[in-house]
C-alpha cells in the first residue's frame, strides 16, 4: 500500500538486542493533504533503511508499507511497517488532485444490445387524466 503526505512528526529512535542480534526502529508520523486530512504513524525497522531513507520532519514523502496485526495477551495490535519512503517534489502536491483521468484514444463502442434511445419530452406537465372507473383507484 502507499499514502502521501508531509512528515509531521520523527519519534524517538528505538534500539535493542534481540534473538537475531541488534536492531534500531523508528516511528513517523506523516499527515495527508485531503480535504480532512489524517494521520498515519509508521515504522521503519532497520539502521541501514533509517539512514537510506533519511527522513525528516517537513518533508513530503510517498511511503510504501505493509499492515499487519498480532496478538498479545488476548488483545490485537496493527502494525504498519515502511519498507519503502520516497521523497515527493512538493510542487505536485496541488497538482495531483487537479488532473482529469486520461481520456481513451477512441470512444467506446455500445455494449451489444444498448443502443442510446432518443428523449422524448412530453409538453404537458401532467399525465393525461385517466376515466373513471379504472382499475387504479390512487386519489391522483
Amino acid at each position: 500500500m502507499e499514502l502521501q503526505g508531509k512528515i509531521i512528526l520523527a519519534l524517538e529512535p528505538r534500539s535493542g538486542v534481540g534473538q537475531r542480534g541488534e536492531w534500531k526502529a523508528q516511528d513517523f508520523v506523516v499527515e495527508t493533504h485531503e480535504s480532512y486530512p489524517h494521520k498515519m504513524v509508521f515504522s521503519v525497522w532497520g539502521a541501514d533503511r533509517l539512514q537510506r531513507f533519511n527522513i525528516q520532519v517537513g518533508q513530503e514523502v510517498l511511503v510504501s508499507f505493509d499492515i499487519d496485526a498480532r496478538e498479545y495477551q488476548g488483545r490485537w495490535f496493527n502494525s504498519i511497517r515502511a519498507f519503502d519512503v520516497r521523497l515527493v517534489d512538493p510542487a505536485t502536491i496541488g497538482a495531483q488532485g487537479m488532473q482529469a483521468p486520461p481520456m481513451p484514444d477512441a470512444p467506446a463502442a455500445p455494449a451489444q444490445g444498448f443502443a442510446p434511445q432518443p428523449q422524448t419530452v412530453n409538453p404537458a406537465p401532467f399525465p393525461p387524466a385517466e376515466e373513471e372507473g379504472s382499475a387504479d383507484d390512487l386519489p391522483f
